[in-house]
Parts: structure tokens; C-alpha cells; sequence
């Protein structure tokens, strides 16, 4: 493999000053959140956006994009103005610092997810890790369920030792699912002897295609629980606020969608009612699978307002 710190740069000002700062504490908690394949209601996204909006961020570190991105296969925005190429969107990955409301710094890691060279990728996060004596990195991103968005919206904790997750339920036993450089990140470094750990929060199948501040918000509570900081969560309230009024307000203009809500709310409240138990799910061989829901749902939405979906 080649030396991991030809793909990255750091600003050796930020990193004295940052070395400078947690010295006397130990080092900075590092939270990830790039664009990847999976991010349910942009849960990473919106969060990510929150995070670099809402605290002044200083780059660290940034990634030569032109080394782990492919152009063809997910290109970049431009935009032509009358007879010029006038703006572009110009892909980036990279580590900022910040502070949060209580002035601790911490490392955030956004941007979009590489397409090649993971493992390359992975061991320069892990120089970073090591350099900075980051005592634990954590992930967020969403992931589609068959849930509504009247009920509270679950999580799927996991980490590289059962205790950093021990207050969290296990939601699912032994699957297998494609691979994000996020997930590798996590494996590699627990197999390296440092903590890690992520949250994926369960975004309602029929959202998963849309912007859904509620996931953004749920996430970082649960960040700020797992690590400490204080990532003012509540500042996201208004645009999930906003969001769940404009589904509201689609649900109730059809009775048919407002069946396929009460059926999706039947089967989480029936798991509910029977967590603990042998049969953790009770007969639901009369429910529409989630998969049938999200699909009647897209289609309602679809011809709502020339296809716009909520949010």
C-alpha cells in the first residue's frame, strides 16, 4: 500500500494550535459524516450542514479528491449562465475543526464518500486518529425502515466493543449489506485497538429519498449522549418542525394514503407491544410488507404537486 499521506493535507498551524489546545484533556472526539451510498432523509447530511452552519470550523486536513472520487460515475454540478460556464460545484472531503456550545473542539470528517482506494482512505484516517489521540470516532447516517413518521424514530447503534453501545437495543440480528467506507472505517479501526462507533437512524421507507431534519436531530442527540458534546441539537427543531407539517398536510389530503400511515403505525405498535418477547413480532400476515407501503406511498406522492415529495 502506498504511504496513506500522499491523498491528504494538513494545515500544520491548525494542527499545532488543536494539539495545543487538547493537551492538558486528552484529544478530540472525531465525528463522520460523508455522502455515501446509504443516507436515509440525509440524516448525515443535514446534520453535517448543522454542525459546519452552526460552529465556526477550521480545515485541518483535506483529502486530494482527485485521488478517491470517479467523475463519471457521480458528477459534479455545473452551471451554464446565457453563454459561460458561471459555477461548480467542486467535490470535497476533509476534516475541520470545531468548537461546540461549551467551546471543546472536535474533528468532523464530511464531504462525499470516496469511490476508490477505500483502504488507502481508511489508513489516513487512522493517521489522523493517531496523531490527534482521538479517543473515539462516531459515525451517523439514516437508513429506510418500514416505519411512520407518527411514531418516534429508531436507531441501530453499533461499535467496535458491546460497551460503548450497552444502553442501546439491538434491532436486528445477522445481516448482510453492501459495504460504505464509513463501515470499513469503523471495522478497521476497532481491529486497530481504537473505539469506534455509529448510529443509523430509521428513516420511514416513503422518506428516505427526501430531506428529513427530524433524523438529523435524533442523531445528534444520540452523538452528544455517546460523546459528551454539546451539539445543540434543538437548533434543527424548526426545519423538522416544518418538514413533519408538510407531510401532515399530504397525509390528510387522501384517505388512501391515510391508510397506508395507520398500517404502517399498526405494525410498529403490535413490535412494540411484543419487545421481550419469544415472538418479538406478533401475526402481521395481514399487513402490507414495507417494502408494499413505500411503494404505495411513492406513488401518491408522485402525483402530488408534479411529483414533490414532503419535505
Amino acid at each position: 500500500m502506498r504511504d496513506p499521506s500522499e491523498i491528504y493535507t494538513v494545515d500544520e498551524d491548525v494542527a499545532r494550535e488543536l494539539s495545543e489546545r487538547t493537551a492538558a484533556g486528552g484529544g478530540p472526539m472525531l465525528l463522520h459524516m460523508v455522502r455515501g451510498f446509504v443516507d436515509a432523509g440525509a440524516a448525515g447530511q443535514v446534520a453535517a450542514d448543522h454542525l459546519t452552519e452552526h460552529f465556526d470550523a477550521t480545515r485541518l486536513a483535506t483529502f486530494d479528491v482527485d485521488q478517491l472520487l470517479d467523475y463519471r460515475s457521480r458528477r459534479p454540478t455545473m452551471t451554464f449562465d446565457a453563454a459561460t460556464w458561471s459555477d461548480y460545484d467542486e467535490p470535497s472531503l476533509a476534516v475541520d475543526v470545531l468548537r461546540d456550545g461549551e467551546g471543546v473542539p472536535f474533528l468532523l470528517l464530511h464531504g462525499l464518500e470516496p469511490d476508490v482506494q477505500w483502504e488507502l482512505y481508511v489508513a489516513a484516517v487512522r493517521q489522523i486518529v493517531e496523531r490527534f489521540d482521538v479517543p473515539l470516532t462516531v459515525g451517523v447516517h439514516g437508513i429506510p425502515m418500514g416505519a411512520p413518521h407518527t411514531r418516534p424514530l429508531g436507531v441501530t447503534a453499533h461499535g467496535t466493543r458491546p460497551d460503548l453501545i450497552a444502553d442501546h437495543v439491538s434491532w436486528f440480528g445477522t445481516v448482510q449489506v453492501p459495504a460504505s467506507a464509513s463501515a470499513v472505517l469503523e471495522y478497521r479501526l476497532g481491529h486497530w485497538g481504537h473505539d469506534a462507533m455509529g448510529f443509523a437512524v430509521h428513516v420511514p421507507h416513503y422518506l428516505a429519498q427526501t430531506s428529513y431534519p427530524q433524523a438529523s436531530l435524533v442523531a445528534l442527540e444520540n452523538v452528544q449522549r455517546a460523546t459528551g458534546l454539546d451539539l445543540d441539537p434543538a437548533a434543527l427543531e424548526p426545519a423538522a418542525a416544518q418538514a413533519t407539517a408538510e407531510i401532515e398536510r399530504q397525509v390528510e389530503g387522501s384517505a388512501e394514503i391515510g391508510a397506508v400511515v395507520a398500517a404502517l403505525e399498526e405494525q410498529y405498535d403490535t413490535f412494540s407491544r411484543s419487545i421481550g418477547r419469544t415472538n418479538l413480532l406478533a401475526d402481521t400476515r395481514n399487513l402490507p410488507t414495507a417494502d408494499e407501503l413505500g411503494a404505495e406511498f411513492e406513488r401518491f406522492l408522485a402525483q402530488q404537486q408534479g411529483g414533490d415529495g414532503p419535505g
